[in-house]
């Protein structure tokens, strides 16, 4: 089956749960309304289910090869993105000045959201490109911005982000990649780059690669770091192309998943040294990086909300066709089978998956509305307020939502019982391609320490205690709500909420005397965030009040009812783990283990 983006509930999100409204209609959303939003979904949709998503399994099963004039990408890849380049798909959010139709980031999510569901591989492309133009953007000189961000914006021209080397995985203190200043301004770039995400392809003419590097001075560690521009081919002052940079893939990865989307080992300097501009201030690399890193974080969350939605499409379809048999107290014919869907353990699975995946597309398009508002909110308390939820948020969408993307496709597989150990039926591709999610842009365990030791304390603590604040007049409201569902509900997420803040206040109160305790709770404490987060959410979605709609419409509630009875109650199971400490992680000397 091909791939339906879920146009309504996206759009519903965006205009009536996350907040968004409350952005449109003045200062740079001036032009930006409900119908507005629908519209832009739903023609982009159009290109994800009719030009994406047919080329997703013929990708996976072709993948990308290595020539000796560069890398190919599959059949089918490089017409799809001359088309999406033609929608203008890579300008939603991008700045006005330089192009772009200056859309809410929320709005470029949901896009996001599309083209990773209909096709991961593809997807990832326009993600880094999107980061890319974000760093430039902000850290870039006036001559960058003028001569790399039209064409990265408009997607002529695509971009990368280059951090690790062999020796670093994620230690970017461990960093060896030079760069010497030539005196002119540039910068000759030599050294290896590994896991570079469309380091090469045929779909451009040019590759604008972001570098992190060492200048010769340079202090060790994470404090000596520089950011370059390397474009692969040079690119002269009227903006017409150049010579053939010294940056090359050397090699591509063989992974378990996401085969047509080209993961290149790139070599800089083998010819002398690849010419590079900086982005920022000498040994302040790492500053601009994370620029590019967090909108590369939630997005990556997005990739995970992406591919849970693909695999519940492909599951549910499965469920409807497929017969086997017969439930309790069945009237079919004697020998008649009944389609899986009828029972009620393939019932909890697709209602599981389901409303996790809800729960995890809120989570991420809040975290793109609080980005909005730290940009373009009407005030700084208001902006200042936008960027604190945004940095909470981010570690917990990148986290919740890429575990949920794991989980939701093994689910898919199950679905699909012995089939979908058989890659024919196209449910171990979801799987495949979703493993990557957790570890890349930053390990889970990394967002679940950046979640514990930088976001949790912001603020002394307030930042997170206003989330949980309004998470409970949530419950709150849902208790008082006199419909049977949303009481129960609001009494479950008020339960969720009291284990929240015990092992909140755990992690506030150790963090600074016993780090290590709180280190070793940081993964389940970012998960019991997530997990109470997305009830807030769902209910907020069941409770919201539209004119003309049922004040309770059925699908919403009964999906907030089904996770507030099958995956709140696990936010309790989630407190001891969170502050048990460290000690019995190390109960066992390395040789025991």
């Amino acid at each position: 089956m091909t791939y339906r983006a879920p146009v309504s509930d996206m759009a519903f999100l965006l205009n009536e749960v996350v907040g968004l409204k409350s952005l449109m209609g003045q200062g740079a959303f001036a032009d930006v309304s409900p119908d507005l939003i629908v519209a832009v979904l739903e023609e982009g949709a159009k290109l994800a289910g009719d030009v994406l998503a047919p080329l997703n399994k013929s990708g996976d099963s072709e993948g990308v090869r290595l020539e000796a004039d560069g890398v190919k990408t599959a059949r089918g890849f490089s017409a799809a993105y001359g088309k999406w380049v033609e929608g203008g798909w890579g300008s939603v959010a991008a700045p006005v000045e330089h192009g772009g139709q200056g859309l809410p980031l929320a709005v470029a999510t949901a896009m996001q959201e599309m083209w990773n569901a209909a096709n991961m591989s593809f997807g990832l492309c326009p993600i880094l490109s999107q980061g890319a133009v974000e760093a430039i953007a902000t850290h870039g000189t006036d001559e960058q911005k003028k001569l790399y961000l039209p064409k990265l914006v408009s997607g002529e021209w695509t971009g990368t982000m280059n951090l690790t080397e062999p020796q670093a995985g994620s230690d970017l203190n461990a960093l060896k990649a030079k760069a010497v200043p030539q005196g002119d301004g540039t910068y000759k770039i030599s050294g290896t780059k590994i896991f570079i995400t469309y380091g090469d392809h045929d779909m451009t003419d040019n590759i604008v690669h972001l570098v992190l590097a060492r200048l010769p001075d340079a202090p060790a560690g994470t404090k000596g770091i520089s950011l370059f521009l390397v474009p692969k081919f040079l690119v002269n002052a009227d903006g017409s192309l150049g010579a053939r940079n010294d940056a090359k893939c050397t090699g591509l990865e063989h992974k378990i998943g996401i085969h047509a989307s080209p993961t290149c080992v790139m070599t800089f300097g083998d010819e002398g040294g690849a010419i590079g501009t900086l982005i920022g201030a000498e040994n302040r690399g790492l500053a601009c990086m994370f620029t590019m890193m967090n909108n590369a974080r939630l997005l990556v969350g997005t990739q995970g909300v992406a591919i849970a939605e693909r695999a519940y499409q492909h599951a549910l379809a499965f469920a409807q066709e497929r017969k086997q048999g017969r439930p309790t107290g069945s009237t079919l014919a004697p020998g008649e089978m009944a389609p899986i869907i009828a029972h009620p353990d393939i019932r909890r699975n697709l209602m599981t998956m389901k409303s996790l995946t809800h729960a995890a597309r809120a989570i991420c398009y809040a975290n793109a509305v609080a980005l909005d508002t730290a940009h373009y909110g009407a005030d700084d308390a208001t902006r200042a307020a936008g960027q604190a939820r945004a940095d909470l948020l981010t570690p917990i969408a990148k986290s919740f939502s890429t575990d949920i993307g794991c989980e939701v496709a093994s689910i898919g597989v199950q679905i699909h019982g012995g089939m979908g150990f058989i890659e024919e039926t196209g449910a171990g591709q979801y799987y495949r391609d979703a493993r990557i999610l957790p570890i890349y842009e930053g390990t889970n365990g990394i967002q679940a320490i950046d979640l514990v030791t930088r976001k949790l304390p912001l603020g002394n603590g307030e930042v997170a205690r206003t989330f949980i604040r309004e998470m409970k007049e949530t419950a709150t409201f849902a208790h008082v709500s006199n419909n049977a569902d949303m009481i129960a509900v609001g009494e479950a997420l008020e339960a969720g909420l009291h284990a929240l803040e015990t092992a909140t206040d755990y992690m506030l109160a150790n963090l600074k005397s016993s780090p290590d305790d709180c280190l070793a709770g940081a993964t389940p404490y970012a998960r019991l965030f997530g997990t109470v987060a997305g009830g807030h959410f769902l209910a907020s979605a069941a409770l919201a009040q539209v004119e003309g709609e049922d004040p309770f419409p059925v699908a919403r509630v009964a999906l907030a009812r089904f996770y507030a009875d099958q995956v709140l109650p696990a936010s309790l199971g989630l407190v001891g783990p969170a502050t048990a400490g460290a000690a019995a992680l190390y109960a066992l000397n390395v040789d025991a283990l």
